[in-house]
């Protein structure tokens, strides 16, 4: 095995930042460079101490999440009001917090190599980033962002396999290639051993392009048999400095309106109409400003996805009043059919995480709102159309789609508000990742935001029309509905938290082999 000094080590590992970076959505989007990106950091913390291993991984993780997530920063000086003094460290700290996960790896990768054959190495190195990338989904409120898997979204053919094992598939895919060209180097075994590497490296490959192949058929085939439903969708481009200004209010309803009338002329008209995320700003419920909308269902006959805040008392003999971020579906008469309300919340943006118990936090974050979290149930049924809602960030979450479609969803709406990103890498993104839920779930996916990116998105994953960023935009198209469960959406989903289970056992052995080593040294 090869070994670097610590500056060479840290040098090496460094050189996957930038890679990465131009590899991914919002970056340089050269995919290819996947297969190659994460080489360096492998063989950066694959020698020496662990501890050197240690801070490769954090300086890394770091590093490579400061250039995904440094959008951060102009939301919170732009919308929130902070200055550089405070933004900055608050982008620093949460690179910090996500690189830790990475940290965590190189820990475990200098573990497997030391302690496993290469040919367990390449099947448990890519468990470990899989399974750590699991934990970071969930751990405090959880944060997916930009998972390696999504790298491939602005190529469809290539990850159709997601309807197998979702994003988390394609990105154990990237990491095994990366994995064996890193053991290619580090290899002191010969060429029987890089032989066999090569053999199972390649046949993964092939069952799996093979498999997106023949998806790809069987889907189109599928998409051309398939029931539609006419969709518009209107993207209002309200300024989000104005947009809850209640000077601004009555001339955001109109505006909608207007643009949605023009959809109206369409051939064949709508079924159903999609504005984004709060593009109603008040609280509906008897609001006068709710008139025109109501006119304009009842004169065009058509049902309309809105989304807009809503609040309820707890019950009727109780002060206690609940704030929801919600989607509401009226029908062609003006009368709220059905309601969804969020039910990942943005923490510090939607609510205080542990605010019972941190109540010093409270003068901090006074403009922090207090909603409430909603359920995955009962999808709103719109002519043919079950609808499960992803409301704003949620669409980054695999496991949201996946249960809105196990609860009878056949199409997803995702009302969001990207004005928060400005003209950053983030609404390319969120793009990214909202395609693999489309091809995760095998359902149309019809994206409506304030501004950009608006549009369609079909079961292949493929953007069929979309917006640009910061312009009002409408369109209408026909949607294709269908109603496969994929395997991802039946059992498939559990393969990452497999890959979790699977790290945490091998490097409990690992552990264990370690001390019996130790103790041997001592005993001699």
């Amino acid at each position: 095995m090869k070994d670097f000094s610590a500056r060479t080590a840290v040098l090496v590992s460094s050189i996957s930042i930038p890679l990465l970076w131009l590899a991914m959505p919002g970056g340089g989007e050269f995919w290819p460079l996947l297969v190659v990106a994460c080489v360096p950091f492998l063989l950066g913390v694959s020698s020496g101490s662990m501890k050197r291993a240690a801070l490769c991984g954090l300086l890394m993780g770091t590093g490579h999440f400061l250039l995904q997530l440094y959008w951060i920063v102009f939301v919170l000086g732009q919308y929130g009001g902070l200055p550089l003094f405070v933004s900055v460290p608050a982008l620093a700290l949460l690179s910090l917090y996500m690189g830790g996960y990475l940290l965590v790896f190189g820990l475990l990768v200098r573990r497997f190599i030391h302690s496993f054959s290469p040919f367990l190495c390449l099947w448990i190195i890519p468990c470990a980033w899989v399974g750590l990338d699991w934990l970071r989904s969930f751990l405090f409120s959880g944060f997916p962002w930009m998972d390696l898997g999504y790298g491939f979204a602005n190529i469809p053919l290539l990850f159709q396999s997601a309807d197998i094992l979702g994003h988390y598939g394609l990105t154990f895919l990237i990491l095994q290639i990366n994995t064996f060209f890193a053991l290619l180097f580090l290899n002191t075994n010969g060429k029987k051993a890089v032989t066999q590497l090569a053999v199972i490296v390649s046949l993964v490959l092939l069952v799996i392009l093979s498999y997106s192949s023949w998806r790809w058929q069987q889907v189109e085939v599928a998409l051309k048999r398939a029931e539609n439903i006419n969709v518009a969708v209107v993207q209002g481009n309200v300024d989000q400095g104005q947009k809850w200004n209640p000077a601004r209010q009555e001339r955001t309803v109109n505006d909608y309106v207007a643009q949605s009338r023009k959809l109206m002329q369409s051939k064949p008209q709508p079924e159903l109409l999609v504005w984004p995320e709060t593009s109603l700003p008040f609280y509906p419920v008897n609001h006068p400003l709710l008139f025109p909308v109501l006119s304009l269902l009842h004169e065009e006959k058509v049902m309309l996805l809105t989304g807009a805040p809503w609040f309820e008392r707890t019950n009727q003999q109780s002060d206690e009043i609940r704030f929801y971020n919600s989607s509401l579906l009226f029908n062609e008469k003006g009368v709220i059919v059905a309601r969804t309300s969020k039910s990942h919340l943005v923490p510090f943006g939607e609510y205080v995480p542990l605010k019972r118990f941190l109540p010093f936090i409270a003068p901090l974050v006074q403009s922090v709102g207090n909603f409430s979290r909603g359920e995955v149930k009962d999808p709103p049924a719109c002519k043919k159309a079950r609808i499960g809602v992803l409301i704003c960030f949620e669409s980054i979450f695999g496991e949201i789609s996946r249960k809105w479609v196990d609860a009878g969803a056949n199409l997803l709406v995702n009302m969001t508000n990207d004005a928060w990103y400005g003209k950053s890498s983030a609404p390319h993104q969120t793009l990214a990742m909202t395609r693999l839920r489309a091809v995760e779930t095998r359902r149309s996916i019809v994206r409506s935001a304030n501004t950009g990116f608006s549009g369609f998105i079909d079961p292949l994953g493929r953007v069929e029309q979309v917006s640009p960023l910061f312009v009002s935009w409408e369109a209408t198209r026909q949607v294709p509905i269908m109603e496969e469960r994929t395997f991802y959406v039946q059992g498939g989903y559990l393969f990452a938290p497999l890959c979790f289970m699977l790290t945490f056992l091998y490097g409990i052995v690992t552990i264990i082999n370690q001390r019996q080593i130790n103790t041997k040294k001592k005993l001699e």
